[in-house]
């Protein structure tokens, strides 16, 4: 996604990682002496600003931008969802990159940017990102992600309880909540409301005011998925967290019939440029 979006604004984006914390911490502290705030990815688990109300919670997929650091105390300046700065010691930031927790061990990643080619991407390059889009939500190449996988969740998600102790249900509860809403850094909605002020910005790079209608229509969609979100949430607190679980799909079933008719309408707005 980060070098697909360079790509279309002329930005360079490099992925790196390593198996060196030291060497993970020395191009960090090497950066932010140039200047350079470094983005990372890390775990949230080990990021002591966040409250999981005393339980052990991991989710190595995260990504935060780090904007200072004070050799005095050891201290990192990381910028999150929230306004403030968070300070946080280098040895907690060094367990938050290397954390191993699956599915998604950030193995000291970080990025470098290089913006002397930036531009404003073309309306071509706009409607080439959203007709693109569309595709893998229509039509995707593995029955887990776009519509199918929403329909996919439909089916399996109910049958948790049978797979799972009442524990781990609770815990695979609260992670879906997290995943959805803006908890998890999505923005709320599972994305689909950064999704609908992109398609708002995009009618004004492209000119086309049908996708001022397709904003709107996914604006409403990530109101229905923060809704599912709130589910998840108060499935996770009940006292039997199996006990709710046959509402859940046909409440993804309903969505996944919006989306489809929401995508399939955006691809032929894009199809008809």
């Amino acid at each position: 996604m980060e070098r697909c979006a360079g790509r279309r604004t002329g930005v360079a984006v490099e992925l790196h990682t390593t198996s060196s914390a030291r060497k993970a911490q020395q191009a960090l502290l090497e950066m932010l002496d140039a200047g350079q705030p470094v983005m990372i990815g890390c775990d949230m688990g080990f990021l002591p600003y966040f409250d999981f109300g005393g339980q052990e919670y991991h989710f190595g997929g995260h990504a935060v931008v780090i904007c200072g650091y004070d050799p005095e105390t050891d201290q990192v300046l990381v910028a999150d969802r929230d306004d403030a700065l968070n300070p946080v010691s280098m040895a907690a930031l060094g367990q938050a990159r290397g954390s191993t927790y699956k599915p998604f061990p950030p193995q000291n990643l970080w990025y470098t940017f290089d913006f002397h080619a930036k531009r404003q991407p073309t309306a071509d390059e706009v409607r080439q990102a959203i007709l693109e889009q569309t595709q893998t939500m229509l039509a995707p190449p593995i029955s887990n992600i776009g519509v199918k996988g929403i329909h996919k969740a439909a089916e399996m998600v109910p049958r948790w309880p049978k797979a799972m102790s009442a524990e781990e249900l609770r815990w695979s509860l609260f992670n879906a909540y997290i995943f959805i809403s803006a908890e998890g850094g999505t923005g709320g909605g599972i994305f689909r409301y950064m999704f609908s002020r992109f398609l708002h910005e995009a009618a004004g790079l492209t000119g086309d005011p049908r996708l001022e209608e397709s904003a709107a229509e996914f604006q409403q969609i990530g109101d229905r998925w923060q809704e599912l979100a709130g589910w998840f949430h108060q499935a996770s607190n009940a006292p039997d967290p199996a006990a709710p679980m046959g509402e859940c799909g046909p409440l993804l079933h309903t969505l996944a019939g919006m989306e489809e008719a929401a995508w399939q309408r955006l691809r032929g707005v894009v199809d008809s440029g």
